[in-house]
């Protein structure tokens, strides 16, 4: 099972409580996360990604094992830990000001 913390506003709209936990079948990518959860949970399509180009949304980014996957490929598989479960995949909302 691949955990995926939602930032708070996306876990409202989703209607969950703490993590969300996704079957992913063969390799385990952030597209294919991404994809699983928005399967799951319709009323996030949009939200992550741009419905038409697939792209991350400017002010959405992602996080796996300390690390920021936002400028990654989306097809490069996931590190390890997030495939075993030992680690959650994050989406996190950017902030900006000034």
């Amino acid at each position: 099972m691949i955990r995926v913390v939602l930032p708070a506003h996306l876990r409202t709209l989703a209607q969950v409580d703490g993590e969300v936990q996704l079957q992913v079948t063969g390799p385990v990518t952030q597209r294919a996360v991404l994809d699983s959860l928005e399967a799951r949970y319709p009323v996030l399509c949009g939200t992550i990604r741009d419905r038409r180009s697939g792209k991350r949304r400017a002010f959405v980014r992602f996080f796996a094992c300390e690390q920021d996957l936002s400028h990654e490929s989306p097809d490069d598989e996931l590190p390890d830990p997030v495939v075993r479960g030992d680690e959650p995949y994050l989406i996190v909302g950017a902030m900006a000001g000034g």
